[in-house]
């Protein structure tokens, strides 16, 4: 029998030969509740394709202005949603727009470049649809 699941090892350590993560079973417990609530796996899977739809919908909407950084559909992360501007030279003017609605974190990886949407999870639809009309937005500009 491996040693940790032997009862007389955890006797002779008093119980703390090996203390479970206490805090992150918690927080796991909490998550599970809040997706059980949400309508279960199908239900969180379902509203995330959602929010990553009308991002791309936005984005290819206008190939003249953005540049997906992964262009065939099938390929596409419904987490993190990346794109490029053709004309790099408005990416401070998109950033800055992003920032007076709020919307914070969109610069992508300092090595990459480009953006990132994060669209994890708990991110709300409104936030997926509020990315989508300032995307349409700044392309008209």
């Amino acid at each position: 029998m491996p040693i940790i699941l032997a009862y007389k090892t955890h006797a002779k350590a008093d119980s703390l030969y090996n203390t479970p993560p206490a805090f992150a079973i918690y927080v796991v417990g909490l998550v599970l509740k809040w997706i059980e609530n949400q309508g279960g796996l199908a239900a969180v899977e379902r509203h995330n394709r959602e929010k990553a739809a009308l991002v791309y919908a936005a984005l290819d909407r206008h190939p003249e202005v953005y540049e997906p950084a992964v262009p065939d559909p099938v390929d596409r992360s419904i987490m993190n949603v990346t794109f490029r501007l053709r004309d790099t030279s408005r990416e401070q003017d998109f950033l800055h727009g992003a920032e007076k609605r709020d919307m914070v974190g969109l610069k992508g990886h300092r090595s990459i470049g480009g953006f990132r949407a994060s669209l994890y999870n708990a991110f709300p639809i409104e936030g997926a649809k509020a990315l989508a009309a300032y995307l349409k937005e700044f392309a008209k500009t």
